[in-house]
């Protein structure tokens, strides 16, 4: 099984408890998950890891997080076409529609996205769940 790195920046917790959850579901699946923030992460780190698992929550009209995250994901981007990456986050009002235009937006850089998951606030029970899977889908 390879190594995977669970990448995040949360405000409230509720994206960091799903960063958690899809290490959780890495680890399950035989894999080794490191769960690291966004400000802590950077291209130099691409090639230590097999497979990727980006986290931000919805923020502002429905964009990513743009003091620490987006400049981090500004970084490493041009550098995911290739690689096994998948995208997950946590809202609080609309529809989830961030996830749609960071997705749109990863692929047309190029990136194939495997997977995405979104949590209505904290994530539990089917949330969870899914956070869980998709850890184990990037093992």
């Amino acid at each position: 099984m390879g190594k995977i790195a669970v990448v995040y920046w949360s405000g409230t917790g509720n994206t960091e408890a799903m960063a958690e959850l899809v290490a959780e579901g890495a680890r399950d699946a035989g894999a080794e998950a490191e769960v690291i923030t966004c400000t802590e992460f950077s291209a130099s780190a691409l090639d230590d890891y097999d497979a990727f698992a980006f986290g931000c929550p919805a923020m502002g009209s429905e964009e990513l997080e743009s003091d620490e995250f987006e400049p981090m994901w500004d970084g490493v981007e041009p550098e995911l076409p290739g690689r096994k990456v998948a995208l997950f986050g946590s809202y609080d009002w609309a529809d989830g529609e961030w996830m749609d235009l960071w997705r749109e937006r990863a692929e047309a850089a190029g990136i194939t996205i495997s997977d995405t998951v979104i949590a209505k606030d904290y994530p539990e029970g089917e949330a969870a769940e899914a956070c869980k899977a998709l850890g184990a889908s990037l093992a």
